[in-house]
């Protein structure tokens, strides 16, 4: 279970609106961190297919189509949802604190 005392913030919360995404960086590594009407979620942002940014894609309901080749992942789970991917992007537990989305970024599913 991640607690408060391991995470580290990367974004305010009003940064991300719902239905959108935003890329945030945290000890060099790049995030994506997505609001499904008011739930926030935290993901790899590279594509596990090619170079495409998640962060830069286009999030339709609880899924993120790659803005590289159209191929999109199950954004809660990580799950690859439509061809071409086929391996799974790395999931963060999000918290809410103060404000700010936070994630342990040693823990990740």
């Amino acid at each position: 279970m991640t607690t408060a005392s391991k995470s580290q913030a990367l974004c305010q919360s009003a940064d991300v609106p719902p239905g959108s995404a935003l890329r945030a960086e945290l000890g060099g590594q790049a995030y994506a961190v997505f609001n499904l009407d008011g739930r926030f979620y935290v993901t790899q942002d590279q594509c596990t297919h090619g170079p495409g940014a998640l962060s830069e894609g286009f999030v339709e309901g609880e899924e993120i189509e790659c803005p590289f080749h159209a191929g999109r992942f199950h954004i809660p789970t990580g799950q690859p949802a439509a061809p071409p991917c086929t391996l799974p992007i790395k999931v963060w537990a999000a918290q809410v604190i103060d404000g700010k989305i936070c994630i342990d970024p040693s823990e990740h599913g």
